[in-house]
């Protein structure tokens, strides 16, 4: 896990994510927002777009992110990693440890990663990844990389499941914008890094971080409830997840966590 560190001492080192970084008042969505401006023209790696406010925020497979102004981080950085659409686990597993780096931070070893790439605090959902491939022909050529955790919510809309905020964790408020600049630190951290050399480390370092590994829980998957345990994850992002005297192997959407409320 990184040393902690003091957010004066990030502002003084330049960064490749977060330079530029730019706060924007309101907009449907920041991953929309950096995808317009991909489609516009090049963009540096790790431009990065923080907003206040969005008004229609992205999840994964179709789930919108629901967030007051200025209470949370919802920010996009476009990235243009050195690796093959084969290899974009490696992206994915290297933005949710530099995730978790910068939420375990703050609330304590309690954070692990809920496979594939949210931020979960006990049993309960801190924040989420979403990122989007942008392919030239045959080249991957931006990860539209879009990062939404929870901060400063005291209390959430009705019908969300399980989530958990920063200030519920540690009961106080925190500068949103400030903390949006040291998650940036953190994935900088794991991008500058980004290679195939680190990957079998990195994975394993991604089990040990995530969420009911080699433990029991309850899994949903057509339709059936069951009870099962997270053996291993594969390169290729795979799940391994035994049920009885089977294990299997499932990709992303594929199966659902049953959590209690």
């Amino acid at each position: 896990m990184l040393k902690s560190i003091t957010l004066s001492a990030i502002s003084k080192k330049r960064f490749v994510i977060g330079n530029p970084f730019q706060v924007l008042a309101s907009v449907d969505s920041t991953n929309n927002y950096a995808m317009a401006q991909v489609n516009a023209g090049p963009v540096a790696d790790g431009s990065t777009w923080f907003a206040m406010e969005q008004t229609a925020g992205k999840g994964q497979r179709g789930k919108q992110w629901h967030s007051a102004p200025g209470e949370n981080i919802m920010l996009t950085t476009v990235l243009q990693p050195a690796l093959t659409l084969q290899q974009q686990f490696m992206l994915s597993m290297a933005v949710a440890l530099g995730a978790y780096d910068f939420f375990s931070r703050y609330a304590g070893d309690e954070t692990r990663i809920k496979w594939s790439n949210d931020i979960y605090w006990r049993d309960r959902k801190a924040g989420g990844i979403l990122i989007e491939n942008v392919l030239r022909g045959s080249v991957w050529q931006y990860a539209i990389t879009g990062i939404g955790i929870n901060i400063n919510t005291s209390k959430f809309p009705e019908g969300l499941v399980n989530p958990v905020s920063l200030l519920q964790i540690t009961g106080r408020t925190w500068n949103s914008v400030e903390l949006a600049r040291a998650l940036c630190h953190c994935l900088e951290e794991r991008y500058s890094r980004l290679h195939p050399a680190v990957f079998d480390e990195w994975l394993e370092e991604y089990k040990s971080c995530l969420y009911r590994f080699n433990e029991p829980g309850l899994y949903k998957k057509d339709g059936e409830i069951f009870q099962g345990v997270i053996r291993d994850v594969l390169p290729d992002g795979r799940l391994c997840l035994e049920k009885g005297r089977e294990v299997l192997e499932l990709g992303f959407g594929e199966v659902e966590f049953v959590i209690a409320k």
